[in-house]
């Protein structure tokens, strides 16, 4: 139960980052969140607006494996591994703020998971 708690909150987290790369990036909530400039936000608009298509990929996975319960371990699990790993490449490329705002609630919903809670 805790798992699938700690899981829809990382769903809900990315569906958020969709919310704010691909309809909000370049409004004042999206440069805010995310430090930019009118300038590069204008610039950046379609990059930020793949980049939440892929997010919504994200959430996708990770309410089917809710979806399927019990029998969606193996989703969940490859769902979150994704987060974390893109969560790690973040915060190492763009930064270090992506690793607790991503990775970490994706690894505690996997530890989690893992411990069967």
């Amino acid at each position: 139960m805790l798992a699938s708690i700690a899981i829809g909150v990382v769903a809900l987290l990315h569906a958020f980052f969709v919310y704010l790369e691909m309809f909000a990036w370049d409004q004042p909530q999206g440069r805010k969140a995310f430090g930019t400039t009118e300038e590069f936000a204008k610039a950046s608009k379609t990059l930020a607006a793949n980049q939440g298509l892929y997010n919504g990929f994200l959430v996708a996975g990770l309410v089917w494996g809710l979806w399927l319960g019990d029998g969606g371990f193996a989703i969940k699990v490859f769902f979150l591994g994704c987060v974390i790993v893109a969560g790690v490449f973040g915060a190492a490329t763009v930064s270090r703020k992506i690793l607790y705002v991503q990775a970490a609630p994706a690894l505690v919903a996997l530890a989690l998971l893992l411990a069967g809670w």
